[in-house]
């Protein structure tokens, strides 16, 4: 079974796109932000994560965690 990063890095790539270029290497101690992903597509994405992990992850979280570590880390504690 894939890891938490792998299926993280795999929903990045398949739902997001900066400059309308899909996101296909990101370093993982960076936040959406930081790589230009826009305030609407990170809560966007923040409902791809909750559906895939089936965990709650809301505002709160997109604000709160830094870093997509730290949302890996998120997932790892949540996820049931």
């Amino acid at each position: 079974m894939p890891s938490t990063e792998e299926r993280l890095r795999k929903l990045i790539a398949d739902n997001l796109e900066v400059d309308g270029k899909a996101i296909t290497d990101v370093d993982m101690s960076n936040s959406l932000r930081d790589i230009g992903v826009s305030s609407v597509d990170i809560l966007a994405f923040a409902r791809v994560v909750q559906q895939e992990f089936g965990i709650q992850f809301g505002v709160e979280q997109c604000t709160e965690l830094k870093n997509l570590n730290e949302v890996i880390a998120y997932v790892d504690a949540n996820a049931g």
